[in-house]
């Protein structure tokens, strides 16, 4: 028995050597295994509503708990240097709701999810990617995707992601800029602005839910300028936002700058929207932001945007004051304040916190919340 068992070992170790060997031997230039981060960010708000509609004519307050002052996600980023200056790279990044521990945009990876090569170049990418208007409106938005943000104007703010891209972005010294296309823009069946039940990629109609952006900038390193320009088509009678055929567009145009001054930021906007699928089409979004730090781990951050409807009296303006404190580099809270006043039969809700209540047509809606954010 014994000697049944030394012979098994042994021809284990034979039929294992030459694996061994061949490693012991590779050349020193083979490129190294991708490296892989894990990351991430849990932001998650207590948040009081004031004017929430409960009925017609009627109104009320509403406690909740959901997004805050930044959208939660984790994900997986990977680089491997091929040599020449030439990486391979790739992200798969999802949304979390933490309040109920569900994923956002009705899907996985639905944040990005592509994978490119980049060199001085720049990056060529393919996948779910952000379309080119959110780069295009990074710098000059200091709320960004916040739930009291300019996603309550406008809902495609915090939502510029396309499916089924080929993405390019560049820089070359002070200009840089990007392109993207979409064959099928949203494959999602959600009937959200996260998931607009687009999927395109038909034959026989190539221009079902395609998207198209650019977007170009000019950093001059203390302020810059930048515009990015943003066309989507419509789908089906089962796409969200109106867009139930190929023939209807909804189109962005965006022209903003930055200013860093000392340590206070500031940022303005305009973005002009043509939504062919929209009763009243046409409509100017406006801006102003600011970032002041006033004591070592305390900034206050401050907003003011309108949003005006042409050839209608529907209007509505957003104050937005936010005051945050810094624990360390991970990890903050902080609590903001929002009003929100609409005109004509408009009815903005002052944040986009599910399930966002709206307040009456032409009516005015407040909103406090306190949060916390750890980031990884």
């Amino acid at each position: 028995m014994k000697q049944g068992i030394a012979a098994c070992v042994c021809g284990a170790a034979l039929v294992t050597t030459p694996a061994w060997a061949q490693v012991g031997q590779q050349p020193q230039n083979v490129p190294q295994p991708t490296s892989i981060t894990l990351y991430g960010l849990v932001d998650v708000g207590v948040e009081y509503i004031h004017g929430a509609q409960t009925g017609p004519g009627t109104t009320g307050s509403q406690m909740r708990m959901g997004y805050g002052g930044a959208p939660s996600r984790w994900g997986i980023k990977g680089v491997e240097d091929l040599g020449g200056g030439l990486k391979a790279l790739f992200t798969l990044e999802g949304g979390i709701m933490v309040d109920t521990g569900g994923q956002s945009q009705s899907r996985m990876f639905g944040r990005q999810a592509w994978v490119g090569l980049q060199n001085d170049w720049g990056t060529l990418s393919f996948g779910r990617q952000y379309t080119m208007r959110y780069y295009g409106m990074l710098d000059a938005d200091i709320f960004a995707a916040a739930s009291q943000g300019l996603g309550v104007l406008d809902a495609g703010i915090p939502n510029a992601r396309a499916d089924n891209s080929i993405s390019y972005r560049g820089a070359y010294g002070p200009i840089s800029g990007g392109l993207n296309y979409s064959f099928g823009r949203d494959a999602a069946s959600g009937n959200n602005p996260a998931a607009t039940n687009c999927a395109g990629e038909v034959p026989g109609d190539a221009k079902q839910c395609r998207e198209y952006s650019a977007y170009l900038k000019y950093n001059g390193g203390k302020w810059g300028i930048v515009s990015a320009w943003e066309r989507i088509y419509g789908g089906t009678a089962a796409t969200y936002g109106g867009l139930v055929n190929s023939d209807l567009t909804d189109s962005r145009l965006t022209v903003n700058g930055y200013l860093q001054l000392g340590e206070t930021q500031l940022g303005a906007g305009w973005l002009k929207r043509i939504n062919e699928g929209s009763t009243t089409p046409r409509s100017n979004l406006y801006w102003i932001v600011a970032s002041q730090p006033v004591a070592k781990a305390f900034t206050i951050d401050g907003m003011v945007a309108m949003n005006k409807f042409e050839e209608s009296p529907n209007k509505a303006v957003l104050v937005t004051l936010r005051g945050s404190y810094t624990f360390s580099k991970r990890t903050l809270v902080y609590l903001s304040a929002s009003m929100i006043k609409n005109s004509g039969t408009l009815a903005a809700p002052v944040s986009s916190n599910p399930p966002g209540t709206p307040p009456l047509p032409g009516g005015s809606e407040q909103s406090v919340m306190a949060g916390i954010r750890h980031v990884f």
